[in-house]
């Protein structure tokens, strides 16, 4: 399909080439296509009879060019001028025979529309056609979904497509394109307040900067919602034409689809346009003209740039002499950055005897002193052999610290050392009733 497209492009346009087309309107051409367009909406006019078009031409020459002469002959020639330039066409089919009636073509009302069109996009009006567009796309699916024969499509899905939903769709178009023409008319607006009152001016430009942001920042808002919307539903009936096998339907649902998309491009690329103007024009008004209130310095510089021709001037910059160092230059040396030696930082686990294990120790002490043992070796003797080799070293503690709370033992000036079991030597004790022996 966008082969096609652009074949009939290039056929227009050698066409235009070969034929040589070209438009060129004076004032008073334009002039008078916009009071035959009001006298024919005034007048409900579906044609101008040749004395008519003279008596127009007559009165706008009355309002723009009051002393002019030759009026009739004049008119003769402009109605010839549009009428080869494809603005103005007979309708009538008398040839010379007679005066003849003549209509405005369809370039001529677009010239005019044009001009005399005052339909710029806002938030209510976009809101307003995207409702009309989604209400009008529910309808056509439920069509689409009902229709079962080739002409019951062609009624009221493909037609509607074609001319309704491609009327409003074209509507929001002509409505972008005002609002691009109210932005251009602001961004002139602008040039000219800072152009007549420096810096007066400020407050004004800052105020028509925030109107317009706020009425983009809008427009594009309605456009994210309702265009998702009807993307869906463009959707919906291509996949219902699809298998009801209507190419046709298909081709129209995807053209819709095709503007829509460009409808919303068009929102992200003024958003985009306007924010870097916006901050192109803030910049200027704080870096130019809060710091020159009175233009005095930007009047010295465009003096200097008219005269440079006659008194250039010219950047001079004076290298500054090197500051020279008495002193030798000390390699300084680099010290070996402080680093600890790696540790092992697991801490060794520490035997403790469960409970279970100290009771029947304390069991087993009490026990031998009960059997009437006299000194601590005794009862070591006893008692060790009953504990595991790896464990008697910290059990002997235990076993004296017990027999100091419950054998109450003495002991001479001099202790004598006695092998226990498990390769260990102890201080010798006598208990309660024993005596001291080497």
């Amino acid at each position: 399909m966008e082969q096609s497209v652009q074949d009939a492009s290039l056929r227009v346009i050698a066409s235009l080439h070969r034929d040589g087309i070209g438009l060129e309107l004076k004032p008073v051409d334009l002039c008078f296509l916009v009071a035959l367009q009001t006298r024919a909406s005034q007048s409900s006019l579906t044609c101008f009879e040749e004395e008519l078009l003279l008596d127009v031409f007559e009165q706008v020459c009355d309002a723009v060019d009051p002393d002019g002469e030759n009026l009739r002959k004049r008119a003769t020639n402009a109605i010839r001028r549009l009428r080869a330039q494809r603005l103005l066409s007979r309708v009538d089919g008398a040839g010379i025979i007679r005066a003849g009636d003549y209509s405005m073509t369809r370039l001529a009302s677009g010239i005019v529309e044009f001009f005399m069109a005052d339909q710029v996009l806002t938030c209510e009006s976009l809101s307003l056609l995207t409702k009309a567009l989604l209400a009008s796309l529910f309808q056509i699916r439920t069509e689409a979904k009902k229709a079962q024969t080739p002409d019951e499509w062609r009624q009221h899905v493909v037609g509607p497509l074609r001319v309704t939903v491609g009327d409003l769709v074209a509507g929001i178009e002509r409505r972008q394109r005002g609002l691009d023409a109210q932005q251009e008319q602001v961004r002139k607006q602008i040039g000219e307040l800072l152009e007549a009152d420096w810096f007066a001016a400020v407050d004004q430009c800052q105020q028509l900067l925030d109107d317009t942001t706020t009425t983009l920042s809008e427009l594009n808002s309605v456009l994210l919602h309702d265009t998702h919307q009807i993307l869906t539903v463009l959707s919906d009936i291509e996949q219902v034409a699809a298998q009801a096998g209507m190419s046709d339907a298909e081709e129209a649902t995807q053209r819709v689809s095709e503007q829509v998309d460009r409808v919303t491009a068009w929102g992200h690329t003024r958003q985009l346009a306007w924010s870097s103007y916006y901050q192109y024009v803030h910049r200027f008004l704080r870096d130019v003209v809060r710091l020159d209130p009175s233009r005095a310095l930007s009047e010295r510089l465009r003096n200097q740039l008219a005269d440079w021709t006659r008194q250039p001037f010219f950047w001079v910059v004076a290298q500054a002499s090197r500051i020279r160092v008495l002193r030798e230059n000390a390699v300084r040396e680099q010290r070996p950055p402080v680093i600890r030696p790696p540790q092992d930082r697991e801490v060794p686990l520490e035997y403790v005897p469960s409970d279970r294990e100290a009771t029947v120790l304390e069991d087993l002490v009490r026990a031998v002193l009960a059997d009437g043992k006299a000194t601590l070796s005794e009862v070591l003797d006893v008692v060790l052999p009953e504990v595991e080799s790896a464990k008697r070293f910290a059990v002997v503690g235990r076993i004296a610290a017990q027999i100091v709370a419950e054998g109450a033992p003495h002991s001479a000036r001099e202790r004598p050392w006695v092998q226990v079991p498990g390769e260990i030597e102890v201080e010798e004790w006598v208990l309660a009733g024993g005596q001291m022996h080497a």
